[in-house]
């Protein structure tokens, strides 16, 4: 049996590891199989929308501090107040529909079973801290999350210096609060749970 060698653009060839992405899908043809795949051989943030890969920008220093105290925030209330949940900081996706994998910021579960060891699936709350891609965290992802049916949507917006804390009503999000630097954000889902918006936007 004969191999057919890919065809490899003339300014990739002087470069190695190009050949190694021909062994994946084409855009347009990637599947939850070939995402897993993939996911478990990166570190980067990897989302799956309409059969295609999106690779994520990398977060910045003041970005991944911000996710990191709301992770450490919700596990600090939940161990103090003995409510059985876990955390997780990305990445790590949520299957938010059959064939679309998103990646928050931070996901949250008061039954650990949902934050499965590739993926989530109906977490209780996630959060974003907006990225330069304005329209992915405040449109795109909104829609996607509340068509999972995540009870929570946490935006934790450095430019606007605020936290804005939607909660899902039949089947949209809905605003609970709009909080600004000076306030404490809350939650609904998490009962008695807040947090300094300084600590989260400053």
């Amino acid at each position: 049996m004969s191999i057919e060698s890919p065809t490899i653009p003339a300014k990739f060839k002087k470069g190695p590891a190009w050949v190694v992405a021909t062994l994946f899908p084409e855009q347009g043809h990637w599947d939850e199989a070939d995402f897993l795949s993939l996911n478990r051989l990166t570190n980067k943030a990897v989302e799956l929308v309409d059969r295609r890969i999106e690779v994520l920008e990398m977060p910045t220093k003041s970005h991944q501090r911000h996710a990191a105290a709301l992770r450490d925030a919700l596990k600090s209330f939940c161990e103090q107040e003995s409510i059985q949940s876990e955390t997780v900081l990305a990445p790590y996706p949520v299957r938010v529909k059959a064939g679309r994998f998103r990646e928050p910021d931070v996901v949250f579960a008061f039954d650990p079973e949902h934050l499965g060891e590739d993926y989530a699936e109906k977490p209780d709350l996630v959060a974003e801290v907006v990225s330069k891609d304005r329209r992915r965290d405040l449109i795109e992802k909104r829609r996607d999350y509340a068509k999972a049916g995540i009870a929570e949507y946490w935006i934790i917006d450095q430019e606007k210096q605020q936290v804005t804390v939607l909660m899902l009503r039949a089947g949209k999000y809905v605003v609970f609060g709009e909080f600004k630097i000076n306030e404490r954000a809350a939650s609904r889902v998490l009962k008695g749970f807040e947090v300094d918006v300084r600590k989260l936007v400053a």
